[in-house]
């Protein structure tokens, strides 16, 4: 490990590492643009200069090692010049319009033009124009005239994505950003080249002029899309979500996430939502009090005998909500069937995308539920049922199977249905327990490698809609068999003591990122 001195004190870094990470490393800023820890180094926006004894020249620090005795100063008077002469350049043709970019507020280069920047422009000649609002992709909109040439979203395309659709074009003040003829940035990931634009050249279609971002507030939470469990913060805004962004973790996704992942978000505020819990009196679902909801089922489960019970979970709930299910139904209704549960599943890749296509269906599995694909639905509700719980609509995911399964489910003499939204499923149901979204409950998600991390709730549940740990709770009392708690760090102790793979987790150790389980 080189030892070298920045700004006058010594410091230690591992070999191979460059002046910047050097510099990250031990807490000193060193300004940049083009440089992103996770691609490759380009050295082409020339912010990074510093200041390094027996080098005549300024050098960048994204692309200089760190050598044993080396001196680097990152702010002497000779660096700050340059730094000013680099911005003076970079605001030669990028417009004056701060005001109404979605970048303002999170923009590096309006951050640099306060720490770095002239007062004022030299520059008396027109600006270079370039193409307004061009939709470079379908979800990513191109603002030519704010780009900095970084390239950034070219290397990303290239080394993370893999799919190469951008480039640099033209030599000199004539380079642009484009897309290669007859092809559009339209990869699972192109949203990641809007995160990593250090300006408001790309930004996000479904996003732009939604809000702005100061007035923003952001939770920690965990992807609900499929069981990669990228590590995400939630924007909001007075209970509203406005956006998914990917957050660090190193073991799950890095710094990236998939398009799709960061739409899920609108499943929050459809208008299929489901709001008030349901009961079936003739045959039309009315409204009633969760008390007289939880009554029903208390009295139509009871008048069925234990082995006409059956119970289907859902890949889409916490670690949390799969053990109180599995509670509920082992312990409460006394059920000696298994739980099953569908998980919808969809093409993977080798990123992130995993073909599970729900949050959890490995924490599922940690609890005994028996996971099975949209094709097994027929096998799953055949048999001697009269009464069955589900939670979710995934065992009606499948186009081929759906109506016979409707049909199937609609002969049972008791359907309770739990769930987010209203669809086929809970149109035949005796009782709708309406249930919230992953936005809006508390809890932990075990990854398909086995990672758990925990997700916060970021807005609340819409009109009289409940968290599912309260639901259950709900259920259970009307039978007569209280769970001793619902709060989730407190279940997460009780499944620690209980579920041998969870033993010593909780959420004092959980931290951002998250912690393996033992396999």
């Amino acid at each position: 490990m080189p030892t070298f001195t920045i700004n006058g004190k010594e410091v230690k870094t591992e070999a191979g590492k460059t002046i910047l990470q050097a510099a990250v490393a031990n807490g000193v800023r060193i300004p940049h643009f083009c440089y992103h820890p996770h691609l490759s180094i380009d050295g082409c926006c020339r912010m990074c200069l510093v200041e390094v004894e027996k080098i005549p020249k300024l050098t960048i620090a994204c692309n200089t090692p760190v050598t044993e005795g080396m001196v680097v100063r990152t702010n002497t008077e000779k660096v700050l010049k340059a730094r000013k002469g680099v911005m003076e350049f970079q605001l030669i043709n990028h417009p004056l319009d701060c005001p109404i970019c979605d970048q303002a507020g999170e923009c590096k280069l309006q951050q640099y033009t306060f720490e770095h920047g002239i007062t004022h422009s030299r520059f008396r000649e027109e600006k270079r124009p370039g193409r307004k609002r061009f939709k470079i992709g379908p979800r990513v909109v191109f603002d030519e005239e704010r780009c900095i040439l970084c390239r950034r979203c070219v290397r990303f395309c290239r080394e993370v994505s893999k799919t190469g659709e951008l480039a640099v074009f033209s030599r000199g003040d004539k380079s642009i950003i484009n897309t290669y003829p007859g092809i559009s940035l339209d990869n699972k990931y192109s949203l990641n080249t809007v995160d990593i634009c250090p300006v408001g050249a790309l930004t996000n279609a479904d996003f732009r002029f939604q809000v702005r971002v100061w007035f923003l507030e952001e939770t920690k939470a965990v992807c609900p899309g499929c069981s990669n469990n990228c590590s995400i913060r939630i924007c909001h805004r007075r209970g509203k979500v406005y956006r998914l962004l990917p957050r660090k973790n190193m073991d799950v996704n890095k710094v990236w996430m998939c398009d799709n992942g960061r739409i899920t978000h609108k499943q929050i505020e459809t208008s299929n939502r489901l709001t008030v819990p349901l009961v079936k009196k003739g045959n039309k679902l009315e409204e009633v009090s969760w008390n007289e909801a939880f009554d029903t089922i208390a009295k139509g489960i009871q008048k069925i005998k234990n082995n006409e019970i059956g119970a289907i979970g859902s890949p889409h709930a916490t670690n949390e909500e799969c053990y109180l299910f599995n509670k509920l139904i082992k312990n409460v209704f006394n059920i000696k069937n298994d739980i099953e549960c569908i998980v919808p599943s969809w093409e993977a890749d080798d990123l992130l995308i995993k073909k599970e296509k729900a949050a959890n269906p490995q924490g599922a599995r940690e609890f005994g539920v028996k996971t099975n694909d949209t094709s097994s639905v027929k096998k799953i509700i055949k048999g001697n049922l009269k009464a069955l719980y589900i939670i979710g609509n995934d065992i009606i995911d499948n186009s081929n199977t759906k109506q016979d399964v409707l049909q199937t489910l609609s002969k049972l003499d008791f359907l309770v249905v739990q769930d987010t939204h209203n669809s086929d499923l809970s149109s035949i149901a005796n009782v709708v327990l309406p249930s919230a979204t992953f936005a809006e409950k508390e809890g932990t998600f075990t990854n398909i490698n086995g990672f758990v991390q925990k997700t916060n709730r970021a807005v609340p549940c819409p009109a009289k809609a409940k968290p599912d740990l309260e639901i259950l709770s709900g259920v259970a009392k009307a039978m007569g068999r209280p769970f001793e708690t619902i709060e989730p760090d407190k279940v997460m102790d009780e499944i620690s003591k209980n579920v041998k793979s969870f033993k010593n987790i909780c959420y004092e150790k959980l931290g951002e990122t998250g912690i393996k389980i033992n396999n």
